[in-house]
């Protein structure tokens, strides 16, 4: 019969955790890849807020993007708004009105086809017409146009025809021309 040492189960009790590289390794990995699922859970949970805003026929509507940004859709138009900064903004057919505070902080962009719009404090409009082509009227501030030719910027009561390549028709015009269904619908919005 053998008999039990009386040091056999203190050295069991004391060894009950040996280091391995093998099981720190699995454990690690383990731990890095439920970091990477729980990171890429909460990145795809959290799309980018986008608010789509469309009029009908015979229908206006004012939007108030933030405290210090309006805008006007005219009928048949449709527009898209992130809330990302700087605010982008995508108009997909019709007629806009901006109406920006001179002491916003905010910055927008406004994308047309491949033409960007960047706002530095103003008014102004942004008309598509069926056949394609795009007006901008500024009643007030003034605007950069961005197009693959270059950037351009356009001033208080002025008027361009613009595409994706190129602007034209650069004309001065007056106030009441720069939106006429959102100052005559808004009480001179």
């Amino acid at each position: 019969m053998s008999a039990k040492k009386p040091t056999d189960s203190t050295d069991a009790a004391s060894r009950f955790f040996v280091f391995s590289w093998r099981r720190f390794l699995l454990h690690a990995s383990i731990l890095s890849a439920g970091l990477l699922l729980g990171w890429l859970t909460w990145y795809f949970s959290n799309p980018p807020s986008v608010r789509f805003h469309e009029t009908q026929a015979d229908e206006y509507l004012t939007v108030a993007v933030t405290p210090h940004i309006e805008i006007a859709l005219d009928s048949r138009s449709s527009i898209a708004v992130t809330d990302n900064q700087p605010i982008h903004m995508e108009l997909f057919k019709g007629n806009v009105y901006f109406n920006i505070d001179k002491n916003v902080m905010e910055n927008i962009r406004v994308k047309i086809g491949d033409a960007f719009i960047e706002d530095v404090s103003s008014r102004f409009s942004i008309r598509m017409n069926k056949d394609g082509s795009r007006i901008v009227s500024v009643a007030e501030g003034r605007l950069k146009i961005n197009v693959a030719s270059g950037t351009y910027l356009v001033n208080a009561l002025e008027q361009v025809d613009f595409d994706n390549i190129k602007i034209s028709k650069h004309r001065l015009i007056s106030k009441r021309e720069v939106a006429p269904w959102a100052t005559d619908r808004n009480n001179g919005f």
